[in-house]
């Protein structure tokens, strides 16, 4: 990616994750968290796409001042620098008092950063156009020397918090946020990328000091540490906006329960599975339309359910050691995929009947086994049991594949527990 492809990706993540957050910063504009994302991840966008050498090159161009780009993209570096720890201490929270502090001494000190950056640069000579190696290029050079030591300290220095910052929240978040742990961790990582960019320009300019020559750590090794950061950060604060949300958890759900539908898919009636949908329709409305037709499905295999079926599960689920609960929900999962199987065969035969007749198929009768009676279903719960649970474990359990095979369970020598 010597072109910069890589940081044309990175400002890409950028975007998308400042078009997902675009509505909540619509609606909650006077809260500082609320400020410090938009401010981040714009000035993450234009960082990026500036970076690219190609872009140096044409603002370098546009502008007719040779070099130009360096000064306007260490300076929007140096903002993002301070954008990001602004952020951080937003979001992990704290005393008020002591982030509002906070806050107002990062942006003095990486404003006064960026803007001695610019005169640095003003005041120094640079008449060679230098596209990825300026760096070290001019690291001799009176006043451009001052202004690469500026932005690379400020840089470090918000690397290393960023990276801090970061692994001290994770320490503490609930681990049930799973979302914004993966966040946390992806922008700990980029915080580690952004130190390794760190070291390779000291390297590489210190060594320039010295009179030695190791210009490939700032041309080859440092951009390709750049771009992973970028996307990484981007990515830190993607995930959680994404995980925290409705549409998020809406998919997780619809993801989860696509083995209960499509076990059931064929059971329920037309006039549930032919609801049309649009490849643009709400994701909270195919959860409704999944759950409908599992629902439906669950209703047409009432009179087929049977309860010595669960019963031979639940003894096989109890004798591997699980828990009551999840005894209960392996037992129903295995009694739903042996009514499956029994529906399809008897479907095949032309002995099925269209919908439930109110009692299930008897051991007298044409039916595959005894059923006690009817079986009233409570809307997308089996027996009780959450969807979720139900399509996870007819989906993983070995016990359930037996039944859907019909094979009956295997029996612990002693009763492992009483059948509920």
């Amino acid at each position: 990616m010597s072109n910069g492809e890589g940081l044309y990706l990175a400002a890409a993540v950028l975007v998308l994750a400042l078009l997902l957050k675009a509505p909540v910063l619509r609606r909650s504009w006077d809260q500082p968290i609320m400020r410090s994302v938009c401010a981040l991840l714009g000035v993450g966008c234009v960082l990026t796409v500036l970076a690219a050498p190609p872009s140096i090159a044409a603002v370098n161009r546009i502008t007719g001042v040779v070099n130009f780009a360096a000064p306007l993209v260490y300076s929007t570096l140096t903002a993002f620098s301070g954008a990001s720890i602004v952020l951080i201490l937003h979001w992990s929270g704290g005393p008020a008092a002591s982030v509002r502090r906070a806050t107002r001494l990062t942006v003095v000190v990486f404003g006064a950063l960026s803007v001695l950056i610019v005169f640095l640069f003003a005041r120094g000579d640079a008449p060679v156009e230098r596209l990825r190696d300026l760096d070290t290029y001019y690291a001799n050079t009176p006043w451009l020397r001052e202004m690469i030591v500026c932005y690379l300290v400020a840089h470090t220095v918000a690397s290393a918090a960023l990276f801090l910052l970061s692994l001290k929240w994770l320490l503490r978040v609930d681990p049930a946020l799973r979302a914004l742990r993966t966040g946390l961790a992806s922008l700990m990582l980029g915080g580690l990328l952004d130190i390794g960019y760190s070291i390779a320009k000291w390297a590489a300019v210190g060594a320039r000091w010295s009179g030695r020559d190791w210009d490939g750590l700032s041309t080859y090794v440092a951009p390709p540490l750049a771009s992973g950061a970028a996307l990484l950060v981007g990515a830190g604060f993607i995930v959680p906006m994404l995980g925290g949300s409705a549409t998020w958890r809406d998919f997780s759900q619809y993801r989860r329960l696509r083995p209960l539908w499509r076990a059931l898919r064929g059971f329920a009636s037309r006039s549930v599975t032919t609801v049309p949908l649009t490849w643009w329709s709400p994701m909270g409305i195919r959860l409704i339309h999944r759950e409908s037709v599992i629902d439906d499905g669950l209703l047409a295999l009432a009179g087929w359910f049977d309860p010595a079926v669960r019963s031979g599960a639940y003894g096989a689920a109890r004798g591997q050691g699980l828990t009551d609960e999840a005894a209960s929900v392996v037992a129903d999962a295995a009694m739903l995929a042996a009514a499956c199987r029994a529906r399809t065969a008897a479907d095949a035969a032309g002995t099925a009947p269209a919908r439930p007749t109110g009692t299930g198929p008897t051991s007298d009768g044409p039916g595959p086994g005894a059923c006690a009676g009817p079986v009233e279903p409570a809307p997308y719960r089996l027996d009780g049991q959450p969807l979720e649970a139900l399509a996870h474990a007819f989906h993983t359990s070995p016990i359930v594949a037996r039944a859907r095979r019909g094979e009956p369970s295997p029996q612990p020598a002693s009763p492992a527990g009483r059948v509920p």
